[in-house]
């Protein structure tokens, strides 16, 4: 098992029919492999809290997920009392249709509401942008990267995992070389095997959304599905 690649792994599980033990599960399996975070529906945010107080493992949920059309009002909303309920990183979805209109003044200033969110939380947290790569072209990708760097986001990241495709090794390589050194970039969505997951890290990806989890850091083949 590669401890280093275990420590950029977000434990995921988004599945909409997800039950307590299976979360309780979740946080059995980070703890134990010591991965970065668990991500889940915010509903399950304060059981994953309690399961892993104590320990290093964060508490990650999405936001507007997974098709980004809440207005940010609510998208703010849910932050608020995912933070209040004990997340620490947030993964919120970019509107794609404003991405698609080319609305890149809202898309803006929804970072931006984000970024002031942080700044006023009563504890450190971290945003990562949902671009949702497969529907956007690879210049949408460079300008919504861009913008994320400029209003100073946390991490871009690939895919929801419900959409038309995943992470791919050349969208990832393309946010990395916009984003620079100094911001995160998170490959999500059909990553299932070791090898997968190296690709993503070669490409530029600091960190990795999976729920093959063990599987890819124990270099068993992964049969996930979906995230």
């Amino acid at each position: 098992m590669s401890a280093e690649l275990a420590k950029m792994i977000d434990h995921t599980l988004l599945k909409p029919n997800v039950v307590d033990g299976q979360v309780v599960q979740l946080c059995a399996e980070a703890k134990q492999y010591r991965f970065a975070s668990v991500c889940v529906n915010p509903c399950y945010v304060p059981l994953a809290a309690r399961e892993l107080a104590g320990t290093d493992v964060m508490v990650c949920t999405v936001i507007g997920f997974p098709l980004g059309a809440n207005t940010t009002q609510v998208k703010l909303f849910e932050a608020e009392q995912a933070v209040a309920d004990g997340a620490d990183e947030l993964d919120y979805v970019v509107n794609i249709s404003d991405v698609l209109n080319g609305r890149f003044d809202a898309v803006k200033r929804e970072m931006e509401a984000f970024v002031a969110f942080r700044t006023n939380c009563p504890k450190p947290i971290g945003i990562k942008i949902i671009l949702e790569t497969c529907y956007l072209t690879d210049e949408q990708i460079v300008t919504v990267s861009r913008l994320a760097r400029e209003a100073g986001l946390d991490f871009v990241k690939t895919s929801t995992g419900f959409g038309s495709g995943g992470a791919t090794v050349e969208h990832v390589r393309i946010m990395r070389d916009t984003v620079g050194p100094d911001v995160g970039v998170k490959a999500s969505g059909g990553i299932r095997s070791y090898e997968d997951c190296t690709a993503m890290v070669e490409a530029g990806a600091s960190r990795i959304g999976a729920s093959a989890s063990v599987a890819i850091v124990t270099k068993q083949t992964g049969n996930a599905q979906g995230y």
